[in-house]
């Protein structure tokens, strides 16, 4: 487990931080948010807070006191004003998934019980039309987006101004609210069908002992920016990206969409972001064909290897133009929600950019270690943060076990379902194969119930085959399985579902028919098959344009995948 390395502020939940930071940095700037090109509008902390107070004590007189509200939209600094105005005091916060389908998002309503939706105008058709089914038992529709209450639809604006003159007329039912850290404040879906899927109950204290610890591992204060991208109703997002950053006393920008990232980091001198290992692909990609361009490719090369063992302030140095095609400021990148490729991860450390890799999940509040400026190694997901343990159990001969982890940031079990099937006297069982190496740096290997085991006893992990794969120039994503030979009962090969980029296939190997495409293809497969052991070469191919299937999170969906390939051979 990593140490402490910085002072941090102690809160005991939700509503503490919000007062305490609120008191600490009031009057700096805690959102900006662009209007029109060029025109923003920015909230202090202390603004913030009062818009969070106003409204709980408006959704208090509406008669929400203790019930179950949803929010859904966008990323906004409403979706956060409301999300804090429910859990700070009113009742139970629901994050749902912006993506979902209209009987998907049906079904979530009823399993919730929610009462109220906070609801951005993109889903005002389908939860208008939910809203009169008699199997949920919503209420009130809140609209992020409207500007005055409509026809049984109230305007969260207009709530805030209500909920503004009851305060000045001494209404105090929000704002002197006790919370109880320990009960379920947050009930949070996993990804997968909604039939499927599991809530996951979190508390306060959950929340708050994650922020604490990454408040005093990380190098993070009340100067930085941070630039939001993921879903806010995805926990990574929510308690790094959106919670973090009040707790800070940091400020907060949303991103335009991926493909102004990087003019977005610019433009807002963004220092700090977490994001998913792709959009860190993408960012390295552009930085090195921009550099091609400029005839600069080979000089940055060379650098790379003459400053490798140079510190990171001295490689921020040399390598200032690139850090300045990134706006400048970058402080800290960190990657989650899957696996970083390590080549991409060494590229920006040799680069000077500070990129970390982190692992949680939701049934985490979501961390459970982060690289640090100080306990780092590539590859690695680093230490445990300071209030997490965690052990391996089942070990095989390889030194790999299923990681299992406790603390307080670990939840307090699945709504719906006997909390002792997650929990084993505190110890929640990850589901991630992972190894640990003798100073407590953690590897993970893959997801336990993705494994394919050959008859000979070797296990193979299908997302690091993937991420071989994945390198290929033209591919654009993969699917590792295994196949039990007609002619071998007794053995399983492995195979490899492709999907690649037709234009860039043509363009970079100049070839146009599908038998060329799979020629260039099962050659380059032959080549990753040279670098590892016999009993994991891949031994067939399929070759797609149609995307793997998905889940919001962009997980792949291993079972749905394999019974599509199934039913495409039958």
């Amino acid at each position: 487990m990593s140490n402490r390395l910085y002072d941090y502020l102690e809160i005991i939940d939700l509503k503490d931080m919000l007062n305490k930071t609120g008191k600490l940095y009031a009057d700096r700037l805690a959102y900006k948010i662009k209007l029109d090109e060029g025109k923003y509008q920015t909230f202090t902390h202390r603004e913030v807070r009062d818009m969070i107070n106003n409204l709980g004590t408006a959704l208090i007189n509406l008669g929400l006191k203790g019930k179950r509200i949803a929010v859904i939209g966008e990323n906004s600094y409403e979706w956060e004003i409301a999300y804090l105005s429910v859990v700070c005091g009113t009742g139970v916060v629901v994050p749902l998934d912006k993506l979902l389908p209209e009987n998907e998002l049906e079904l979530v309503i009823e399993r919730s019980g929610v009462e109220a939706i906070f609801y951005t105008n993109k889903h005002a058709g389908m939860i208008e039309k939910i809203r009169y089914s008699d199997k949920n038992k919503l209420k009130h529709l809140i609209s992020m987006d409207s500007e005055r209450h409509g026809e049984g639809i109230y305007s969260q604006k207009e709530l805030i101004q209500t909920g503004k003159r009851l305060i000045q007329e001494g209404n105090r039912e929000f704002l002197d609210a006790k919370i109880n850290k320990e009960e379920m404040s947050i009930m949070l879906f996993t990804s997968g069908t909604t039939s499927k899927s599991k809530i996951v109950a979190l508390s306060h204290k959950n929340i708050c002992t994650n922020l604490m610890d990454l408040g005093s591992i990380l190098d993070v204060t009340k100067e930085d920016t941070f630039l939001s991208i993921l879903p806010l109703h995805h926990v990574f997002e929510c308690t790094v990206g959106f919670l973090f950053s009040l707790y800070k006393g940091a400020s907060t920008v949303f991103c335009d969409g991926l493909r102004h990232i990087v003019e977005n980091l610019n433009e807002y001198n963004v220092s700090i972001m977490a994001c998913v290992p792709a959009i860190y692909e993408r960012i390295f990609m552009m930085i090195r064909k921009q550099l091609e361009k400029q005839g600069k490719l080979k000089e940055i090369l060379e650098n790379e290897e003459k400053y490798r063992d140079s510190s990171m302030e001295t490689k921020k140095e040399v390598f200032k133009e690139i850090h300045d095609m990134l706006g400048g400021k970058i402080k800290l990148f960190i990657s989650g929600a899957a696996a970083l490729d390590k080549t991409i991860e060494e590229k920006y450390r040799l680069l000077g950019l500070n990129l970390v890799q982190g692992y949680g999940l939701t049934e985490t509040s979501p961390v459970v270690a982060v690289g640090t400026n100080k306990y780092y190694k590539v590859g690695s997901i680093g230490k445990t943060v300071p209030s997490i343990e965690a052990k391996l159990i089942d070990i095989n001969s390889e030194g790999i076990g299923e990681l299992v982890v406790k603390g307080d940031s670990v939840m307090l079990g699945y709504y719906e379902s006997d909390n002792n099937e997650a929990l084993d006297e505190g110890w929640f069982a990850t589901g991630d194969l992972a190894y640990i190496d003798e100073e407590g740096y953690i590897y993970i290997c893959g997801r336990k119930k993705s494994v394919i085991v050959l008859k000979n006893g070797k296990n193979i992990f299908p997302e690091e085959m993937e991420s071989l794969v994945n390198k290929i120039e033209g591919v654009k994503e993969s699917f590792i399985f295994g196949k039990e030979q007609s002619d071998d009962e007794n053995d399983i090969k492995i195979n490899a579902k492709i999907v690649f980029d037709k234009e860039i296939i043509k363009d970079v190997y100049k070839v146009e028919t599908d038998e060329q495409i799979h020629d260039v293809i099962s050659k380059k497969i032959k080549e990753i098959n040279q670098t590892m052991p016999h009993y994991k070469a891949i031994r067939g191919i399929i070759l797609t344009e149609e995307p793997l299937i998905r889940t919001t999170t962009n997980k792949i969906k291993r079972q749905e995948n394999l019974d599509a390939i199934r039913k495409l051979k039958n």
